[in-house]
C-alpha cells in the first residue's frame, strides 16, 4: 500500500466497487455499526454515498470529488463518510433511494444522502458536479450547506429526518386491494401497456429506453392466453430492434445496460448479469413461440458470452461489466471506419454497409456497430446472394472479435450474487434443455453446487461472495430468484436435489419474510440487521420485484407438490398489489406473469419413463419446444420411488405398455395416460380426456 497516499478502511472489504475507493483521501467507511457510533460521539451527520462499479456517473464523481484533497478535507472536517454498494445492499440503497425520491422527485446513482448520527435522511440527490452547473450547486457547495444547516437548524433538522423517517415506515404498510383476482386486470394493463408502445422503434416510453424483458414476457403470454396479436407484435418487434441495436454487443453477445437514445443504437456501456438472464429467456420464448431461429440465435450468444467472460472457476456468474477501460465510455467496443477496413480487407465496405460503418461514425466520430436494416435487403442494394452476405459478415465479425480482445478490456465485478444468479441459473437451465445443450445445463449445475454449499450456512443464503468470502445475510429476492432457478433447473433435469432446494429455499422465504399482519414479504428476513425501515420489494426494477417471484414459486410449488398453503400465500402477495396493477402495470410485470399463472389453472404434466430414453425424449421434446408458460412438468423413472415420495404429481402413475407415458392432469385430476405425443399436446390445449 506504499504507492498510495492514502487509504482508508475500504480496504478490508470484497466489494469491487468499494474497493475503487478505498485510496480516496476520504475518510471512509463501510455500512455498519463502528461509523454510526463515531457520528453520535462527535455529533456529526453521516454523509451516504451510494453506487456501484460499473456506474459510469460514479466514475466520474470519485474523480471531481471523491479524489479531490479540498473536497474530501470538507468531508472528512464536518461528516462521517460512508460508502455502500448498493448491489452489496439492496436494502439500504432502497430505504434511502425512497427517500430521495420523496424529497426530489427523481432518483439515480451515484446517490448521495445526508444522514442524522441515527440515520435518519433529512437531505438527499444523485450526482453533484464540482463546479456549478445546469442549475446545479457544487459538491463543496452542498457540503458546506449541509454542514452549516447541521449546525445552526438542528431542530429543524430532526423533526424533519424524522417525519420523512416515519413517512418510510408508513409506505410499507400496504394492505390487500379491495379486487379480486381477475383476468380483467391482466386485460386493462395489456392495453395500458400496448397503448405506450413507441410503433417506430418498439419499446415503450421514450429515451432513456430500458429494455423490459418482463414486460415482453407478459406481452407473449398475453398472446398465448387470448391470441393478441397486437401483444405478439410489440413483443417481437421490441426484441428485434434490440438485437439490431448498438445495446447489443453484436461481436461479442450480450447486452449493455440501456439505450441513451430511443432507437437503441447508443447504449450505457456497462453489461450486468441480470439484463442477460432476463433478456436471454425473452428470447427463448420467442423462439419457442416463433421457431425464429435469429431468437436462437441471440440466446446462445448472450449465454456464451456469460460463460465465456462471466463466469468464475467455482461455478458463480459474475456480476457486471463496466462501461468504461482506459477511462473512456465504450472505447472497448467502437470502431472507426480505418480501423474496419484494415481489419477486413475486401470484405470492409460489405460490412460496413451491414452495420452502418462510416467515416464521420454514428456516435461522438465513431461507430457503434448494428444492423439498420436486414441482411436481405444489403444482400439486394449489394446484388449478392443473401447467404454470401451472412457468410461474409459471420467471417468479419470473427475477425473483428478476435481484434477486438487485444484491446483493454472493461473492468468487471467478480462478486457473485445470488439473486443476479438465480436469474442467470434459471436461463441457463431453460435454455439447456430447451436448445438441447448440454454445456449450459453443466454450466446450471455448477452454479447451483456452488450457490447452495459455498453460499449457504445452515439454511440461510449469503447474499454476495468474493475472494472465499460469503458475506451479507440474505434478501427476499435471494431466496425468491434463487428458487424459481432451481425449479427452473429441475424442470431440465428432474434430479429431486434441486425441487428439494427449492422448496427449504421457499419454506425459509415463508418462515423469516413473510408479513404476518398484511401480507406479502419484507426484503429482510426478521433475522436482519434493523434499518429505519422494513421495505418490501413490490415492484419491479432492474431486478424482477421479490415479492412477484415469490408468489410465482409458490404457486409453481403448489402445483408439483399439492401444498394449498404455498398457493394461499402466493395469491396473498398477488392481492397486496392488486390496485397498484392498475395504475401502474408497466412497474408490476413480474406480478403480472404470476397473476397469469395463478389465474391460468395451470396444467400438471407427469411423464413416467427412463429420462435418457427415447420415448420419454420424444414427449419432453414436444413439451421443450413450445412455449407454454402455465404448464408445470414432473418425470421419473417408474421405479423411483423417492421422487414419488417427494412429489405427489408422481404417485401411482404406472406406465402403460411399458412406455413411456405421459398424464396431463389439472389440480392433480387426470386425463387418461397416453403414450402419444400428439394426444399428450391435444389433451394440454383443449383440457380433454384421449
Amino acid at each position: 500500500m506504499t504507492e498510495h497516499a492514502h487509504t482508508n478502511r475500504l480496504i478490508h472489504e470484497t466489494s469491487p466497487y468499494l474497493l475503487q475507493h478505498a485510496h480516496n483521501p476520504v475518510d471512509w467507511y463501510p455500512w455498519g455499526a463502528e461509523a454510526f457510533e463515531r457520528a453520535r460521539a462527535e455529533d456529526k451527520p453521516v454523509l451516504l454515498s451510494v453506487g456501484y462499479s460499473a456506474c459510469h456517473w460514479c466514475h466520474v464523481m470519485e474523480r471531481e470529488s471523491f479524489e479531490d484533497p479540498d473536497s474530501a478535507a470538507l468531508m472528512n472536517e464536518h461528516f462521517i463518510n460512508i460508502k455502500v454498494d448498493r448491489e452489496e445492499r439492496p436494502d439500504v440503497d432502497a430505504i434511502y433511494m425512497q427517500a430521495v425520491q420523496a424529497m426530489t422527485q427523481h432518483g439515480g446513482w451515484p446517490m448521495t444522502v445526508f444522514l442524522t448520527p441515527q440515520g435518519e435522511p433529512f437531505y438527499g440527490g444523485t450526482y453533484f458536479p464540482p463546479e456549478p452547473r445546469y442549475g446545479m450547486p457544487s459538491f463543496q457547495q452542498i457540503l458546506s450547506a449541509m454542514s452549516e444547516t447541521w449546525r445552526n437548524r438542528r431542530e429543524d433538522v430532526v423533526t424533519s429526518a424524522r417525519e420523512l423517517t416515519d413517512h418510510l415506515a408508513a409506505a410499507e404498510k400496504l394492505k390487500a386491494g379491495t379486487t379480486g383476482l381477475s383476468e380483467s386486470l391482466l386485460d386493462q394493463a395489456a392495453s395500458a401497456i400496448t397503448q405506450r408502445f413507441d410503433r417506430r422503434y418498439g419499446g415503450w416510453g421514450r429515451a432513456p429506453k430500458f429494455p423490459a424483458p418482463q414486460t415482453i414476457d407478459f406481452l407473449l403470454r398475453q398472446y398465448q392466453r387470448k391470441g393478441d396479436d397486437t401483444a405478439r407484435y410489440q413483443a417481437e418487434f421490441t426484441l428485434l430492434r434490440m438485437a439490431h441495436g448498438g445495446m447489443y454487443d453484436q461481436l461479442g453477445g450480450g447486452f449493455h445496460r440501456y439505450s441513451v437514445d430511443e432507437k437503441w443504437l447508443v447504449p450505457h456501456f456497462e453489461k450486468m448479469l441480470y439484463d442477460n438472464g432476463q433478456l436471454a429467456r425473452a428470447y427463448l420464448h420467442a423462439f419457442q413461440l416463433t421457431g425464429d431461429v435469429e431468437y436462437r440465435r441471440i440466446v446462445e450468444e448472450t449465454l456464451d458470452y456469460v460463460k465465456r467472460e462471466m463466469t468464475a472457476p467455482e461455478g458463480g456468474y459474475y456480476a457486471a461489466q463496466d462501461a468504461d477501460s482506459e477511462g473512456v465510455e465504450g472505447k472497448f467496443f467502437v470502431w472507426s471506419a480505418a480501423e474496419i477496413r484494415q481489419a477486413l480487407g475486401e470484405d470492409a465496405s460489405l460490412f460496413a454497409q451491414a452495420y452502418d460503418v462510416t467515416a464521420n461514425g454514428n456516435w461522438e466520430h465513431t461507430n457503434i456497430l448494428h444492423l439498420p436494416r436486414p441482411l436481405e435487403e444489403v444482400a439486394r442494394v449489394t446484388g449478392q446472394p443473401v447467404e454470401r452476405v451472412r457468410d461474409r459478415c459471420a467471417r468479419a465479425k470473427q475477425k473483428l472479435f478476435a481484434i477486438r480482445e487485444q484491446r483493454v478490456h472493461p473492468q468487471r465485478d467478480d462478486k457473485v450474487l445470488v439473486n443476479w444468479n438465480g436469474l442467470m441459473l434459471g436461463a441457463m437451465a431453460e435454455a439447456g434443455r430447451v436448445l438441447n445443450r448440454a454445456d449450459y445445463l453443466e454450466s446450471a449445475r455448477r452454479n447451483a453446487e456452488f450457490v447452495l454449499t459455498t453460499m449457504r450456512h445452515n439454511g440461510r443464503l449469503r447474499h454476495t461472495y468474493k475472494d472465499g468470502q460469503a458475506r451479507v445475510e440474505g434478501f427476499l429476492s435471494d431466496y425468491a430468484l434463487y428458487a424459481e432457478g432451481l425449479l427452473g433447473l429441475y424442470r431440465a433435469t428432474f434430479e429431486l436435489r434441486w425441487l428439494t432446494a427449492a422448496r427449504e429455499l421457499a419454506d425459509h422465504m415463508l418462515e423469516h419474510f413473510w408479513d404476518a399482519e398484511h401480507g406479502g414479504f419484507f426484503q429482510t428476513s426478521d433475522e436482519h440487521e434493523a434499518l429505519i425501515a422494513r421495505p418490501k420489494d413490490l415492484f419491479d426494477e432492474a431486478v424482477p420485484s421479490g415479492n412477484a417471484v415469490a408468489a410465482h414459486v409458490l404457486l409453481q410449488l403448489a402445483e408439483l407438490l399439492g401444498e394449498p398453503e404455498y398457493d394461499r400465500r402466493g395469491r396473498a402477495t398477488i392481492e397486496l398489489v392488486v390496485d397498484a396493477l392498475q395504475e401502474y402495470p408497466s412497474a408490476f410485470a413480474t406480478m403480472l406473469n404470476a397473476l397469469d399463472f395463478a389465474l391460468a389453472a395451470p396444467r400438471e404434466v407427469a411423464i413416467i419413463g427412463d429420462v435418457a430414453a427415447s420415448d420419454t425424449q420424444q414427449l419432453l421434446d414436444a413439451l421443450d419446444e413450445r412455449f407454454m408458460p402455465n404448464v408445470v412438468v414432473a418425470a421419473a423413472h417408474p421405479d423411483d420411488s423417492e421422487a414419488a415420495a417427494t412429489v405427489p404429481l408422481l404417485q401411482d402413475r404406472p406406465q402403460r405398455d411399458a412406455h413411456a407415458t405421459a398424464y396431463v392432469c389439472k389440480s392433480f385430476v387426470c386425463n387418461l395416460p397416453t403414450t402419444d405425443v400428439e394426444e399428450m399436446i391435444r389433451q394440454l390445449e383443449t383440457g380433454d380426456e384421449g
